[in-house]
């Protein structure tokens, strides 16, 4: 039986973690957290936005210690969670479900790339336009 010796120099080691840190850095999502909040200082969070193959946008919210919307001042109904586009355009992109639970979880799909994605208080879940009660927001993407 013949014996290979196998030998790689350290610039070798280094070449290849490199390649390989930016192969998963580039397929991975863009993940960026939220601001804290004056209406709702314990909440913590975090999006994720990756494009699919289909050139949609999969968006998934991670929240933590977000109050339940009763208990704001004032008392609201609902959160609902909201895209501002490239184009400048509000998408509201649906209502969280779950407040009263200590982690909450938000996924969505867009045709649209964001550029911010921000959470507001709302009293109805179906509104076309945002409040003025921003709980959670992103810096741009």
């Amino acid at each position: 039986m013949k014996t290979i010796k196998f030998s790689i120099s350290i610039k070798q080691v280094i070449l290849i973690l490199s390649i390989l840190f930016l192969m998963v850095s580039v397929s991975c999502a863009k993940k960026t957290v939220f601001n804290n909040s004056p209406i709702t200082p314990a909440a913590r969070g975090e999006v994720s936005v990756k494009k699919d193959k289909n050139n949609n946008y999969n968006i998934e919210l991670q929240i933590s210690y977000l109050a339940e919307p009763e208990r704001l001042n004032p008392p609201r109904m609902t959160y609902v969670v909201w895209m501002l586009t490239e184009d400048d355009n509000h998408i509201n992109l649906g209502q969280i479900i779950g407040t009263s639970k200590l982690h909450v979880k938000f996924e969505t799909v867009s045709s649209s790339k964001p550029k911010l994605i921000f959470v507001t208080a709302e009293d109805d879940p179906s509104v076309l336009y945002p409040g003025n009660m921003r709980v959670l927001e992103t810096d741009k993407f």
